[in-house]
């Protein structure tokens, strides 16, 4: 017989905490971020991340995986708590959930612990807040080998890692890839302090992106496709580059962009 499950009611106080995380106030404020699913969670675990709660519903998990990722959770020192179908649904982010929740630390760090490799490559996002293009920048800059993801804004710093659905997007990807967040004068101004060249991606740009040097330390600068980067940036930048257009549009999604660019990167660094 199948035991019961630990956690059965949805008024208990620990389901009611783990709905105000959906909040992004209550993640900042308690610093953790909610894993849902069980290949982001595997994902997560593989990038190092060390849970502190699992939260899992028997009756929907599926698949000869369960033990082994219930195993390596374990392993981590954290507590798993098996919960009822209806508690699950209670405290499921997504729709169609599979059974697997875990709160883990935010991924989120200050700019000054970003640590930089000597031929730095960074992602600098202005304005991207959509969870699908952080999510999908996330994946490009992990396969790219990329130093950090840095989302600014012109007034505050806006991006929320810590979001879910930024978590479900990057595919767990978003533990892997060091990631920060400030205004746009607080990331150029610590571009500049780490010797970091500012290459800014833009239709207006001086140089196709297949000629500009990107084999340096170089930080890639994205706006969205509505209305680019700010000033600020096209100011500060060393380099503005354009991406050819052999069609009729005339931008790229912002996720797409990066991901040319990043490529363009590689492709150079690796002798190509």
């Amino acid at each position: 017989m199948t035991a019961a499950p630990d956690l059965t009611s949805t008024a208990n106080p620990r389901v009611k905490s783990l709905v105000r995380l959906r909040n992004r106030r209550a993640r900042d404020a308690a610093g953790v971020t909610l894993v849902e699913g069980h290949d982001e969670l595997s994902l997560a675990l593989d990038a190092g991340v060390r849970p502190t709660e699992l939260y899992w519903a028997p009756d929907l998990v599926s698949g000869d995986g369960t033990d082994a990722l219930l195993d390596r959770v374990r392993d981590t020192g954290a507590r798993t708590i098996s919960v009822s179908r209806e508690v699950f649904a209670r405290i499921a982010y997504r729709e169609s959930p599979d059974g697997w929740l875990a709160v883990a630390p935010s991924p989120v760090r200050s700019l000054d612990d970003l640590e930089l490799r000597p031929d730095a490559l960074v992602l600098v996002a202005e304005g991207v807040e959509k969870p699908g293009n952080v999510g999908a920048m996330l994946r490009t800059a992990e396969a790219c080998g990329a130093d950090a993801v840095v989302t600014a804004s012109a007034e505050r710093a806006g991006t929320d890692f810590a979001n879910p659905n930024v978590v479900r997007a990057s595919k767990g990807t978003v533990f892997a890839v060091p990631v920060a967040t400030g205004t746009s004068e607080q990331v150029l101004d610590w571009l500049r302090r780490r010797g970091v060249r500012v290459v800014v991606t833009t239709p207006a740009g001086r140089t196709e992106l297949g000629r500009a040097d990107l084999t340096g330390p170089t930080a890639l600068v994205i706006g969205t496709e509505a209305t680019g980067v700010t000033g600020l940036w096209l100011d500060g930048a060393d380099d503005t580059v354009v991406i050819p257009m052999r069609g009729t549009v005339n931008s790229l999604n912002a996720s797409i962009a990066a991901a040319v660019a990043l490529y363009e990167a590689t492709r150079q660094r690796d002798g190509g």
